[in-house]
């Protein structure tokens, strides 16, 4: 059926606007002024894109997957399993628009923009997800009803909404300084990741004698952050590509492996979270502060309803700074 179908070609790295390019990346490059149907089609030929959309978009069905048997098996009523669910959401949603992200960024200049600006925010809320799971279920006995416990939720709404827009502005208006907009999104997400640890780094790396919450989960906590670490590493260095520019155009390069380990990373992480939620129930739900609508879906809804004012604003930006691009 595809062979009667008449693939997008792919373009070198010469034949594409700097918007486009990516460091190390020479070959493998689609028509930047695509449409819809040429990108939707550009998933089922060998590009640098190809596996960076297959490797979050097959992800997403196992993660929905999760979530349904939740709330299909789950009580409503039990206000425990509200953090997970939000989690499972978040967990659904970044390889969602990270897969969409990449299969229509290359509609135009200003798409690709757009694109990622989604991509930030469904990042960032991602982020709020742990941080409302670690609150529910991670947090070392010691900590828990601490004051930091007590503002953790607020304090992670407030560094995702701002990590949508440090992120978002890393592409908009730093458009001509590649390298600065590629350090600020490095911290738009390295510094939300961080803080939402603050208390499995606690409970992992100080934290010692009573009170400190060893059990099977915390070695699962190890593997989830021990990955994060080396996406982030990949993130942030394209190895291999630098390395040897041309040889890992189209399988191997540094954001295909990031998507291959962020996402293993988030499964370790589900899995230590389930653990946590299991093995600390009766605990928890006898010492820790209560589970509430505010700390866990209000607190989801209102980063989701400022991240989607953020991007919308900066849309808005790029319309009245981008008025003479014709190919959107």
């Amino acid at each position: 059926m595809l062979s009667l179908i008449k693939l997008p070609r792919v373009l070198t790295i010469s034949q594409v606007p700097k918007v486009f390019h990516e460091d190390g990346i020479i070959s493998g490059y689609r028509y930047p002024y695509s449409t819809a149907k040429d990108c939707v089609l550009s998933v089922f030929q060998l590009t640098n894109e190809t596996l960076n959309i297959w490797t979050h978009f097959l992800p997403t069905w196992f993660f929905l997957w999760k979530l349904l048997v939740v709330l299909v098996e789950g009580d409503w009523q039990d206000c425990y399993r509200w953090p997970l669910v939000v989690f499972l959401f978040s967990s659904c949603l970044y390889p969602l628009a990270s897969s969409c992200a990449h299969t229509f960024s290359t509609m135009s200049e200003r798409a690709r923009h757009i694109c990622f600006f989604f991509d930030y925010g469904a990042l960032s809320f991602y982020s709020l997800g742990s941080a409302i799971s670690y609150s529910s279920y991670a947090f070392p006995e010691k900590w828990v009803n601490s004051m930091f416990h007590r503002y953790y939720i607020p304090a992670a709404v407030i560094n995702s909404i701002i990590s949508t827009g440090l992120a978002c502005y890393s592409r908009s208006a730093v458009r001509t300084n590649v390298k600065l907009g590629k350090c600020l999104r490095t911290v738009a997400f390295a510094y939300p990741y961080i803080f939402d640890s603050v208390p499995l780094l606690c409970r992992m790396f100080v934290c010692s004698g009573d009170g400190c919450t060893v059990n099977e989960a915390t070695a699962v906590h190890y593997l989830h952050t021990a990955l994060a670490i080396f996406t982030g590493f990949l993130f942030a260095t394209h190895l291999p590509e630098r390395l040897a520019p041309g040889s890992f155009d189209y399988i191997g390069h540094s954001h295909q492996l990031f998507h291959v380990f962020a996402i293993i990373g988030t499964y370790f992480q589900l899995t230590a979270i389930e653990l946590d939620m299991t093995l600390r129930k009766q605990w928890l739900q006898t010492h820790s502060q209560p589970i509430t609508f505010t700390n866990t879906l209000g607190a989801a809804l209102l980063c989701v309803t400022s991240c989607l004012c953020i991007i919308h604003i900066f849309i808005q930006e790029l319309f009245t700074t981008t008025k003479n691009d014709n190919h959107f």
